[in-house]
């Protein structure tokens, strides 16, 4: 029984503060890194900067980047190891896409507001 190549989800949430070269050239060495690691790049997918939920490193805007992939478990250490020490990133997330996982949308989900959110307290509770 042949065994379907494994899929990864990558989220990556780069410095907006970072020049637009640096976050070019990180998105190219990820890029460089899964085809050199004997995989390939499924899905590349710019959600754009958004407002993040809370802040990371004094930063309250990232841009997102969700990358799907293909490869061997080897390339997921490299992977993992290049982005932690990479300035300009933020934070990322690899993900194995489980069989029947609905395909991820086109763009970025809406934003939603936290609960209590626009809430005036008038401190007469």
């Amino acid at each position: 029984m042949a065994q379907d190549t494994t899929i990864y989800d990558l989220m990556l949430l780069l410095s907006s503060s970072s020049e637009d070269e640096q976050r070019a050239k990180i998105l190219s060495d990820v890029e460089s890194t899964i085809s050199k690691g004997g995989g390939s790049i499924e899905r590349n997918a710019d959600w754009g900067t958004r407002t993040m939920s809370y802040r990371i490193h004094h930063e309250r805007d990232a841009e997102y980047h969700l990358l799907q992939f293909s490869g061997p478990p080897s390339l997921l250490e490299t992977l993992s190891h290049d982005l932690r020490i990479t300035d300009g990133v933020l934070r990322f997330r690899i993900i194995k896409v489980l069989p029947g996982t609905p395909a991820p949308p086109e763009s970025a989900p809406p934003v939603i507001a936290p609960a209590g959110a626009g809430r005036v307290d008038t401190g007469s509770e």
